[in-house]
């Protein structure tokens, strides 16, 4: 399969081949009439701010009249410790479910889905996916850190048609390209802070005009606030290369190392957490992993016509260890169950984008293709009785080999007609899946699954705008997504298990209407109202895995910033802005089981506000006030007493400045503070529960740190 796509990817770079050495050399581009393309590669040393939606074009994709929103982290003081709360403090919709300790993202938008390590979003690195397996077991263990980023990217529902079909939209981590202009720079950051925080992030970058790089080293480590077992460790290394081979033409290649550990001191009872919330269940449960990836790209063309094609493979190993008996805050076994991953990768992404003529008007095509393969054997062991200290275990449970293959073709048109701007868009994907058990002893040797489902599912999606000045515009979109079982919900393991014959897909309708832009230097604002259609949700009941209802998640999203300072006194360095990010959001289950109806999905809050205030001096310092709130809400469908997770309100207080600047050398060496204090007012709170019981959020934290740049 992954040789015939990359046969289908080497059309167009034939083609565009032909394009790029006829043109001759003396023609200027035809960039008339051509929309303003975002930066799409910026060095660390840049800072530019750019807005907080996505322009109509980017390199070789078309955001025209989607909901977009773009995460500037040079708009912000230095947000340290991956703290997911304020890199979304302009983002309204993306709700952050908090660990006790920094391990997992976990993360989902309008109420689609559990949180619980992303499963409902598109997770990418620069436009590859880093989730384990992406329909499969669309989890994600591993994030980029953040001063590795110059921004996060996030495309809404369906619109994300671009990147693949999950319901809730794709978040992109944007990294920084390298700076070129010496053959070394380089900057270390170190960082310390409450429950041990260690933190040290170091990069090394430089190059020429035909070649760059950029390294970086990780480590975080801390005891986060629980008694026990709340220990967390870190490391990760990672290499960029740009090769520009001529004047139209680009080779990137990368290589990253990531290994993490983690313990997991357990949920809690609501009792036991108001008695002490900082107890801990579980002294011997922890999650390992060790990633290991590697990419090739060929970049061709220009802003006319381009051409991009990108390999990749990775290989990652997930561990853990799980004590039995495991109930809602409450633990009787003394075993271990030794479970672990494996995941094999291969992937490949091909995109074209050709700039045309249609009459007196200049119109995008964009075509591509993405395959991916992955094989995933997975074991579990047990320890014998007793042994809560093993890392292996003698007896084997289960093993089984699972196999996941993706291939998928799109291609957009966004066509200029004055003021309007009409973007039809269609998607069609196949997705494989197999299981092949090879030990399970909860089940009879004749009950072992070996079988596989495949399915092929047209998608599409239309998108229209109207500039109503030259700085604003009306934006609307209908799309359409779709949920497929994972490997879990179509194969179960347990020995009682069943899953229903006719189990379908999830299918999912976003549609949009809003109005966004920039009307002055000083303010930029997004406004608009959505209605999200999702059928055949999965759940489980009793011992059957099946489709078990519809919800409809609607409301309004608004957000935006005005820079007070240059209101009153025109564009300067100086910056006081005020921005605030609101959701409302009404969700309910309309059809399905009576066990859901009428209730509100899991992890819906009705009220969802962030707002703060920035002020700085550009390239000297910033000082960030932010505040957060969630109304109440459920962390399940069914809306169980157990799991329902009250309102709560977090402020956090963030800064950084340049103490010591020393430009006339030549060097540009500089030295940057850092400090900031998480959950300021010390609220008490937990925004996370699942099967085993609360866990609560970190209380008032605080750090300090230094970041040295030469």
């Amino acid at each position: 399969m992954l040789s015939r796509a990359l046969l289908a990817g080497l059309v167009p770079c034939v083609s565009l081949n032909v394009f790029a050495q006829a043109r001759p050399e003396d023609t200027p581009p035809a960039t008339d009439d051509l929309d303003a393309v975002v930066v799409v590669g910026e060095t660390i040393s840049e800072q530019k701010i750019q807005d907080p939606f996505l322009p109509p074009v980017v390199g070789t994709s078309i955001y025209a009249g989607k909901k977009t929103s773009v995460m500037d982290f040079d708009s912000l003081p230095q947000i340290n410790t991956d703290n997911y709360r304020q890199a979304f403090s302009k983002t309204p919709g993306l709700l952050v479910s908090e660990l006790s300790n920094n391990s997992l993202l976990s993360l989902n938008y309008r109420g689609i889905g559990d949180p619980h390590e992303s499963q409902n979003l598109m997770v990418l690195k620069n436009g590859i996916p880093f989730v384990l397996d992406p329909l499969g077991y669309s989890t994600v263990y591993f994030a980029p850190p953040f001063e590795s980023l110059d921004r996060l990217e996030f495309v809404s529902g369906g619109a994300a048609l671009l990147y693949g079909a999950q319901p809730s939209g794709a978040l992109n981590y944007i990294t920084h390209e390298p700076d070129r202009s010496r053959l070394l720079k380089g900057s270390t950051q170190t960082i310390v802070g409450s429950f041990d925080l260690q933190s040290v992030f170091t990069t090394l970058q430089g190059g020429n005009e035909k070649f760059g790089y950029i390294l970086n080293y990780d480590h975080r480590s801390g005891d986060a606030f629980r008694t026990s077992n709340s220990d967390f460790e870190l490391n990760g290394v990672d290499l960029s290369l740009v090769f520009d081979i001529a004047e139209r033409q680009r080779l990137t290649a990368s290589i990253e190392y990531y290994e993490s550990d983690h313990g997991e001191p357990g949920g809690l009872t609501l009792a036991n957490y108001r008695a002490n919330r900082e107890q801990n269940l579980l002294n011997h449960d922890r999650v390992r992993l060790d990633r290991v990836f590697g990419s090739i790209g060929y970049e061709l063309g220009d802003e006319n016509a381009k051409w991009n094609t990108r390999v990749w493979a990775s290989d990652v190993v997930r561990y853990s260890k799980r004590q039995t008996g495991q109930g809602f805050g409450t633990v009787t076994g003394n075993q271990l169950d030794i479970n672990q991953h494996t995941y094999y990768t291969l992937g490949l992404d091909s995109r074209m984008l050709l700039n045309y003529d249609l009459g007196e008007n200049k119109n995008t095509f964009t075509l591509g293709m993405t395959a991916i393969n992955v094989r995933s054997p997975i074991f579990t062991e047990r320890t014998n009785a007793n042994d809560l200290f093993s890392d292996r275990g003698p007896n084997l449970r289960y093993d089984a080999e699972r196999e996941s293959n993706i291939a998928a073709l799109f291609a957009e048109n966004l066509f200029r007609l004055g003021r309007f701007t009409i973007t039809p868009s269609v998607r069609l994907e196949y997705n494989e899946q197999s299981m092949d058990e090879e030990v399970n002893i909860s089940k009879p040797s004749a009950n072992l699954i070996d079988e596989s489902r495949d399915e092929v599912v047209p998608l599409g999606g239309l998108a229209v705008t109207y500039d109503v000045t030259d700085g604003t515009e009306i934006y609307a979109n209908l799309s359409s997504a779709y949920k497929p079982p994972t490997y879990g919900d179509a194969f179960p393991a347990g020995g009682a298990d069943t899953y229903s014959d006719n189990l379908e897909a999830g299918q999912v309708v976003n549609t949009e209407l809003g109005y966004r832009g920039k009307p002055k230097e000083w303010a930029t604002f997004d406004a608009s109202i959505f209605h999200i259609d999702y059928d055949n949700r999965f759940g489980r009941v009793g011992i059957n895995f099946q489709n078990v209802g519809r919800s409809v998640n609607q409301g309004v999203s608004l957000s935006g910033d005005v820079d007070f300072y240059d209101l009153y006194h025109g564009k300067s360095a100086f910056d006081v802005s005020w921005y605030v990010a609101y959701q409302y959001l009404d969700a309910e289950f309309k059809d399905g089981l009576p066990a859901v109806v009428n209730r509100t999905p899991q992890y819906a809050p009705e009220h969802m506000l962030r707002t703060g205030l920035i002020v700085q001096q550009q390239k000297e310092w910033k000082v960030a006030a932010m505040l957060t709130y969630l109304a109440d809400h459920f962390a399940d469908d069914g809306n169980s007493a157990n799991f329902a997770i009250p309102a709560y309100t977090v402020v956090d207080l963030t800064a950084e400045a340049k103490i010591l600047s020393n430009s006339g050398d030549g060097t540009g060496t500089e030295l940057w503070a850092l400090c900031g204090i998480n959950n300021l007012l010390d609220e008490e709170y937990f925004s996370r529960v699942r099967g085993n019981g609360i866990d609560p959020a970190v209380g008032r934290n605080f750090y300090v740190g230094l970041r040295a740049e030469f």
